[in-house]
C-alpha cells in the first residue's frame, strides 16, 4: 500500500489512496500506522482520491475515532495534489465531510507551499458555564465544521494542561467528544494557544482549532479579528470575515513510501 506523510507546523498527518484501502478496515488502520513506536507515526490518517477541482478525503485520528476536517490536514493533501505543480496562486478544493475548503497557494519555498485556505464560518458560538476536573469555568464552544471548546486566559502549565484537556474532550456536554484549545490574548493582534485534539491529545498545531481560538479570543478576550495565532509548532494567520474564515499558514510533504504489513480487513 503507498502512502505520503505530509506536516503542517508538526501536526502530521499520512495520506493514503482511496483505490488502496478498499475493503480494509479504516478505523484499526489508523491506530497501525500512526502509532509513533510500531507504526509509520503520525496525528492521523487521511483516505484521499482525485476530484476534477482537486480532491476529497476522510479523515481517521491516531485513536481509529472519525474526524469532519482538519485544517492542516487538508492542507497537506493541497500540498500533495500539488507537489509537481509550479503554477503561481494555484487553487483547488478539498471536500471534507464537513464540506469544501477551498485553497489557495500564495508561495512555495522549496518543500514548504504556503496556503490561504476559506474554511468556513462558526456556527453555534456561545459561552458556558461547567464544573470539570474541580474547576469552575466559562467555555467558549462552537461548530467549526467539527467540535470546538475554547478555554480563554493565562495558559495552563503542563499539568493542568492534561487534566483540563482530558476531562474536557470527553465530557458529557459533548456526546461526540470535542477538540479543545487553551487560548491566552496577549494583543489585539497575537493569540497564543494549546492544543488538546480530540482522538490525539496534545498537537503541536491545529487549523481548525486556530480558527476556533481566534473567534473566541476576538468575541470575548479583546482579540481582533485578523491576528496572529501561534501554537507550539509556529505561527499562522487568520482573519475572521463576514464571508467567510480564513486560516493562511504552510504545510510539505515529507516522505513517500509503502507500508509493507498486512492490511486489516472488514469483516
Amino acid at each position: 500500500m503507498r502512502f505520503s506523510k505530509a506536516q503542517a507546523y508538526g501536526n502530521d498527518f499520512l495520506y493514503v489512496p482511496k483505490l488502496d484501502v478498499d475493503g480494509v478496515s479504516l478505523a484499526e488502520l489508523a491506530r497501525e500506522m500512526c502509532d509513533r513506536h510500531t507504526g509509520i507515526g503520525a496525528d492521523g490518517l487521511v483516505i484521499y482520491e482525485p476530484t476534477d477541482a482537486g480532491a476529497s478525503m476522510r479523515l481517521f485520528n491516531a485513536d481509529g475515532s472519525r474526524a469532519e476536517v482538519s485544517g492542516n490536514g487538508a492542507r497537506g493533501l493541497g500540498a500533495l495534489v500539488l507537489r509537481r505543480d509550479d503554477r503561481a496562486d494555484a487553487e483547488l478544493t478539498i471536500q471534507t465531510e464537513a464540506g469544501p475548503r477551498r485553497l489557495t497557494r500564495t508561495t512555495r519555498e522549496n518543500t514548504r507551499q504556503t496556503f490561504r485556505a476559506a474554511m468556513g464560518l462558526p456556527a453555534d458560538l456561545r459561552q458556558v458555564p461547567i464544573t470539570v476536573a474541580g474547576e469552575s469555568l466559562q467555555l467558549i464552544v462552537m461548530d467549526f465544521g467539527n467540535p470546538q471548546c475554547v478555554v480563554l486566559g493565562p495558559l495552563p502549565d503542563q499539568r493542568r494542561f492534561q487534566r483540563l484537556g482530558a476531562a474536557l474532550e470527553r465530557h458529557q456536554m459533548f456526546p461526540e467528544s470535542t477538540n479543545v484549545e487553551f487560548a491566552q490574548a496577549d494583543a489585539p493582534g497575537q493569540v497564543r494557544i494549546l492544543i488538546w485534539e480530540r482522538g490525539v491529545g496534545p498537537t503541536t498545531s491545529s487549523g481548525t482549532g486556530s480558527c476556533a481560538a481566534l473567534v473566541a479570543a476576538a468575541s470575548f478576550g479583546g482579540a481582533a479579528r485578523d491576528a496572529e495565532v501561534v501554537a507550539p509548532g509556529g505561527a499562522q494567520r487568520v482573519e475572521w470575515k463576514d464571508d467567510n474564515v480564513y486560516l493562511t499558514g504552510w504545510a510539505e510533504v515529507v516522505c513517500e513510501g509503502e507500508w509493507l504489513r498486512a492490511l486489516p480487513p472488514v469483516f
